[in-house]
């Protein structure tokens, strides 16, 4: 099992369907042992059920994954219950419905700076305090999610790409950064899948369909084979690859038209 003892963080679960659950299962059916956070106090009794086939895993509410004081509160408990971790999934993202509804010409500063700050610097920011608060076993390995998006004009991604985009190359700086002690940082690019997130997304079915019909392998992803990519990028089988954006597209992404 590529993960046999290893200590895992996953940020950002909020159902079955996200690619957060899709990692946590195959970490998990690879020896991993789990550790969550999820936004909302409200929410715990649906996650704790969620996680529940995920035996000795925990699970930490965490309302504001770019604000540097509540960022720090959760990591510091969740070190001192824990101990250090091996791997950290980095699955938050968020966008204002209008900013992705309405052309990107109308995003306002604050739909910008709010898409930028929970997309991208939350990321920055977790690897930041995992450093500060000596959270990372030797080897660790950080893995965040990203899309084409990042890279290509797609009708109703708007803002979300921008965040994307700083995203990845926040991945790049973070891999040099952090490189020096040992510590891997990479990016998976995934496939549409159908999660709660991309209903935000207009037209989204239509996004879906074209990939099937281009893409080489003439398929959309699942959580799963996500997951499989995530799960590779955190195991010792990946220890050569840092700084990197993984695609686990089907291979839309070569595609010229």
């Amino acid at each position: 099992m590529l993960l046999k003892n290893k200590k895992i963080l996953i940020m950002g679960i909020r159902n079955k369907w996200s690619i957060a659950f899709g990692i946590a299962k195959t970490a998990y059916d690879n020896g991993a042992k789990l550790i969550f956070t999820y936004m909302g106090e409200e929410n715990k009794g649906k996650i704790e059920e969620l996680i529940s086939e995920f035996k000795g895993s925990k699970a930490y509410v965490l309302d504001g994954a770019s604000e540097d004081e509540l960022v720090k509160e959760t990591f510091t408990k969740i070190k001192e219950e824990n101990g250090k971790v091996d791997g950290i999934v980095h699955a938050i993202a968020h966008a204002n419905t209008e900013d992705l509804h309405n052309d990107f010409i109308y995003t306002s500063k604050e739909g910008f700076s709010h898409a930028n700050d929970v997309s991208a610097y939350s990321f920055v920011l977790a690897a930041r305090m995992a450093k500060e608060l000596d959270m990372l076993n030797e080897n660790a390995s950080l893995v965040t999610l990203t899309y084409h998006g990042s890279t290509k004009v797609l009708e109703g991604y708007n803002v979300m790409g921008i965040a994307k985009a700083a995203l990845e190359s926040s991945v790049r700086y973070l891999a040099e950064n952090l490189g020096k002690d040992g510590i891997r940082v990479n990016t998976v690019s995934a496939g549409p899948i159908k999660t709660l997130s991309a209903k935000g997304i207009k037209d989204f079915s239509s996004i879906l369909t074209v990939v099937e019909e281009k893409a080489p392998l003439h398929r959309n992803v699942t959580t799963i084979q996500v997951g499989n990519v995530v799960t590779f990028l955190l195991s010792g089988m990946s220890e050569a690859i840092t700084g990197q954006v993984i695609y686990a597209d089907s291979g839309y992404n070569i595609m010229g038209i």
